[in-house]
């Protein structure tokens, strides 16, 4: 089995490796001709084919949106919407935040039962300055996620901020990845937050780094608005 696996990962690699020479076409190909871009293309669909037909395996994935960019909520939220939009339901716990109510929330209250979401925070620390009460209150943001972990009725199960949690020390990152196993085979975790520590990237199955480039808040001294941070 092992040696199976090895060699499906060398063909994926192989494959990777020659999309990659043949490239995403347009004006970034070499060809100038139309016959030459054609058979270029043509032979990148094959590969494209290809590529897709040998990874056929499905599980229940660990994905972590991570950094000090935005975007890392604004992520989990769109593939909360994937889900929703094939049939599937929903679990969103929020770690730390809780001191407003975001449009997202409002927003997804649409489809029903199919999207349970709780905020179970009282905002940043700054706001609380009360460390035993928030590290109460990740307890049992906790407690809840595990509810969801363990069943059969969530396809995606949203833990947003619990990076954070992790790393003021209201909850260990070895807690977290002994909760995710107690999921259902093909449940999807989304795990939110800066700073995520090496514990949890090491189980990921994907792991995105937002990375700040610019930032209205810090450069311009804009605040906060509404459909752009909440």
């Amino acid at each position: 089995m092992q040696e199976d696996n090895r060699k499906n990962q060398l063909d994926f690699k192989e494959l990777d490796l020659t999309a990659e020479k043949l490239g995403m076409g347009g004006r970034l190909a070499p060809e100038k001709d139309v016959d030459g871009y054609q058979k270029r293309m043509q032979r990148r669909k094959e590969v494209q084919e290809e590529r897709l037909s040998k990874r056929d395996q499905e599980k229940g994935l660990i994905l972590i949106f991570t950094g000090n960019g935005k975007g890392k909520t604004t992520g989990a939220i769109g593939m909360a919407l994937r889900t929703l939009g094939h049939g599937e339901n929903v679990a969103i716990i929020q770690f730390i935040k809780g001191g407003w109510s975001p449009g997202e929330a409002r927003s997804l209250k649409q489809f029903g039962q199919a999207i349970s979401w709780h905020a179970l925070g009282e905002g940043f620390t700054w706001m609380t300055q009360d460390r035993d009460r928030d590290k109460l209150f990740v307890r049992k943001a906790w407690e809840q996620s595990l509810i969801y972990l363990k069943s059969k009725e969530q396809k995606l199960v949203i833990l947003d901020e619990i990076n954070i949690a992790i790393k003021l020390g209201y909850i260990s990152a070895t807690e977290v990845i002994s909760g995710l196993k107690e999921r259902p085979p093909l449940t999807h975790v989304v795990l939110t937050g800066r700073g995520a520590p090496p514990e949890l990237i090491n189980v990921a199955d994907m792991v995105t780094e937002m990375k700040i480039i610019k930032h209205h808040f810090m450069d311009q001294g804009i605040k906060a608005q509404p459909g752009i941070e909440f």
